[in-house]
């Protein structure tokens, strides 16, 4: 009797929750959504038109992406409750197997409702990740590198795609800045929270006698904004200089001014691209990135509790880190959460779920 009313109590908790998940993410307006998407696919017309083809079937895909989650969750909860009467009316004693779909019911709730913390209307989008490096010299340009490789590692761990989009190298070592273009459901969501200082202290490998060094870096994630948000920016704003693209790309990239920089005059806001051979492509994507930076600057201007991102990125030394990767004494510290690891390896080859989670988790 004791397990029954578990297991009832246990449902009856499962199904107010997958209620939640439903309205949380809009469950029945995106199916209406798809059937509408249906419809439209069904003109002959529309198919005359490749970029809105491609955009409706872009928007179909990620739709049921998360109508199969939720609706693998409801169909799992159906055949507990199904099983459960089952064996009520057979008189059966044993519910370890109850037990156990329970338990695994409860994980893929748990996962779901981890989604809530992306309410804000830009957490959907792809975003753009930059890494620069800042003081401490030859080794905040390999603290930059280290990151890149460990961001890299977590966005291939969930299945992220990532395009790198422009990437200054420092002819010793490491880089001086990387920009790179990532794509796939939450994105932004999932990376938002890394934007700020991260500090780096260890025996230099650059300095003969090995000294102690503390290196910088910043990190800034912005989200790619789609079309449907119109950022005007005039032409007497921009400066423009193009330049010939450094790094792999064979010999047409290097012997031709395909790169270009663009200067958005009253912010100070820098973005480069050159991962194109057509320097119009190149301007076009540098183009969009400041326009989605400019984005991300009017939400944090609307937002009174937040500091100015662009003022944070200006000083990228002491004061303004939000963790600290302390490699001589193996430990890693998030000055936000207070999550504290000696698993320094596992961190730097890209296991951030621990912070990225709680960080997220706590609304910081």
């Amino acid at each position: 009797m004791f397990e029954i009313n578990i297991i009832k109590n246990k449902i009856k908790s499962y199904e107010e929750k997958i209620n939640d998940i439903r309205g949380f993410f809009n469950y029945e307006e995106k199916k209406n959504t798809i059937r509408k998407i249906n419809l439209k696919l069904n003109n002959p017309e529309i198919w005359n038109n490749p970029k809105i083809i491609n955009k409706i079937n872009k928007e179909k895909i990620n739709l049921k992406k998360t109508l199969f989650k939720i609706e693998k969750i409801i169909f799992k909860l159906k055949i507990i409750k199904e099983e459960f009467e089952l064996n009520l009316k057979e008189k059966k004693k044993n519910f370890n197997n109850l037990l156990i779909s329970l338990g695994e019911l409860k994980n893929m709730i748990k996962k779901m409702e981890f989604y809530f913390c992306f309410s804000n209307i830009e957490d959907s989008f792809n975003c753009y990740l930059d890494i620069q490096a800042g003081s401490g010299g030859i080794d905040a340009q390999d603290w930059a590198k280290i990151m890149l490789r460990m961001y890299l590692k977590w966005l291939d761990q969930k299945r992220f795609k990532v395009k790198i989009i422009h990437e200054s190298n420092n002819e010793a070592s490491g880089i001086k800045s990387v920009t790179a273009h990532i794509i796939g459901p939450y994105a932004f969501g999932w990376l938002r929270t890394e934007t700020g200082i991260h500090r780096l202290v260890r025996k230099s490998p650059f300095n003969a006698g090995s000294k102690r060094h503390t290196s910088f870096a910043s990190v800034f994630v912005y989200p790619e904004i789609d079309d449907s948000i119109n950022i005007e920016i005039k032409n007497s704003d921009l400066r423009i200089d193009v330049y010939r693209a450094s790094g792999a790309g064979g010999q047409h990239v290097n012997r031709t001014e395909s790169a270009v920089r663009i200067t958005h005059l009253p912010t100070g806001i820098v973005t480069q691209c050159q991962n194109n051979r057509s320097q119009h492509k190149n301007k076009e994507n540098a183009i969009k990135q400041i326009k989605c930076k400019l984005y991300q600057l009017e939400l944090r201007k609307k937002n009174k509790n937040k500091k100015n991102i662009e003022k944070n990125k200006s000083d990228i030394a002491w004061g303004n880190q939000i963790r600290s990767y302390i490699l001589d004494n193996s430990r890693i510290k998030d000055l936000r959460t207070k999550i504290e690891t000696r698993n320094v390896q596992n961190v730097l080859n890209g296991e951030l779920d621990q912070f990225i989670e709680s960080s997220l988790k706590l609304g910081v």
